[in-house]
């Protein structure tokens, strides 16, 4: 039975798109950015699959022989949050973008949110996970209420310390939130955020939990669940598709994301495996940690050669990315940039699959891989890479 995975690199951009200007990104170029900081990339592994022939990057070469169809996806959806990201790779292409709150979240809402699960707000602001901890953890402990913050993404966080508020009735608050937010307000995911530690060292725990919208049209995970063929989850894409066609074992780490998109390969007899890869965006994307970003780089690279050797005849792999998170620049947020297209396995043609148009592109190909029919967006470029 045939196999694909779409293992999706969360936040690793590889460039400019061609609006990055108009999202307020100029200059954001997150491995290019990265590997200008760290005085040029060495990743061996990545190299011979073709990623210096996706973008210029230091320190990797174009070499001539790649074992990777290669190229780039421009982003078509409005937007640069992960919903969106991983919608338009399954298909699905946003209208408008989802709202987001650079003022806070109005106040009527805020109310709502206190009346509807019995707490008062701290916050109410755009904020980095670690510095609202800093600035509202110990009067959150104190006096019970949550912490409530967005970012310039599309987001309503509720962060509670866990010896504070069970992880059970955050879990609650938010899935009240999620029935706020509806409408003009209905922003693309709504976050917990549990934490524990003291003040000066708090930490975020593994036990985040995502409560999305569901995608408006019908996805790839769609069509193939209509069709009767598997598909498996590694990280957070259960909750970004709000479990719809998608069920996913959940990763703290790259580390644990790599070991169990391994054990898939493994034992998957056929179907989709879609996996989202946390860390370069959660650790280091957002904490602004250039030498963490290179060293997960490092850690991706040494994994490649145990992962790749689970890659049976006729499978279908491409390593993609959601959207940008360039840990040079002075915001911390997400960045509007185009992400690389790996498209590998024995059947593969190595050829330059150039500059796509939108993700879409990917749903598209593995649609057509699977013969489920088409999705309303992308273009497939299946018949450019696959060898019969």
């Amino acid at each position: 039975m045939r196999r694909a995975a779409i293992i999706v690199l969360d936040g690793l951009g590889i460039g400019p798109a061609h609006d990055t200007v108009a999202y307020g990104d100029a200059g954001s170029n997150t491995l290019g950015n990265v590997a200008r900081v760290v005085g040029g990339l060495s990743l061996p592994e990545l190299e011979r699959l073709g990623l210096g022939s996706c973008a210029m990057v230091d320190g990797l070469a174009s070499v001539p022989n790649p074992s990777a169809a290669f190229g780039v996806c421009e982003p078509a959806s409005p937007g640069k949050d992960s919903t969106t990201g991983h919608w338009e790779i399954c298909g699905v292409i946003l209208e408008r973008p989802f709202p987001t709150y650079p003022q806070g979240f109005p106040p009527k809402l805020i109310q709502e949110f206190e009346r509807a699960t019995g707490r008062g707000v701290l916050g109410n602001l755009p904020s980095s996970g670690t510095a609202i901890l800093d600035r509202y953890g110990e009067e959150h402990c104190r006096s019970g209420r949550w912490i409530v913050y967005t970012s310039a993404d599309s987001v309503f966080q509720v962060a509670a310390h866990e010896s504070t508020v069970p992880l059970t009735e955050l879990y609650q608050a938010c899935e009240r939130a999620r029935n706020l937010l509806r409408g003009e307000h209905a922003v693309s995911r709504v976050i917990a955020r549990p934490f524990v530690g003291e003040p000066g060292a708090w930490v975020r725990t593994p036990h985040r939990r995502d409560f999305s919208l569901t995608p408006p049209g019908p996805t790839l995970l769609d069509r193939l669940a209509e069709a009767g063929i598997a598909r498996a989850g590694v990280g957070k894409v259960d909750d970004l598709f709000a479990g719809r066609s998608i069920s996913s074992v959940h990763a703290a780490t790259n580390r644990e994301a790599y070991d169990l998109i391994q054990e898939a390969l493994e034992t998957l007899s056929g179907g989709l495996l879609l996996a989202n890869v946390i860390e370069f965006d959660q650790t280091w994307g957002h904490r602004n940690d250039v030498p963490g970003f290179y060293g997960g780089l490092r850690e991706l690279d040494a994994t490649l050669p145990r992962l790749l050797g689970k890659v049976r005849d006729q499978d279908l792999i491409i390593f993609t990315a959601d959207h940008g998170n360039d840990p040079t620049t002075a915001s911390t947020d997400h960045s509007r940039e185009v992400v690389p297209l790996l498209v590998l396995g024995p059947r593969i043609r190595p050829v330059d699959l150039g500059r796509r148009s939108t993700f879409a592109d990917i749903g598209q190909t593995v649609a057509e891989f699977f013969h489920v029919p088409a999705l309303a967006s992308g273009t497939s470029f299946l018949s450019e890479v696959w060898r019969d």
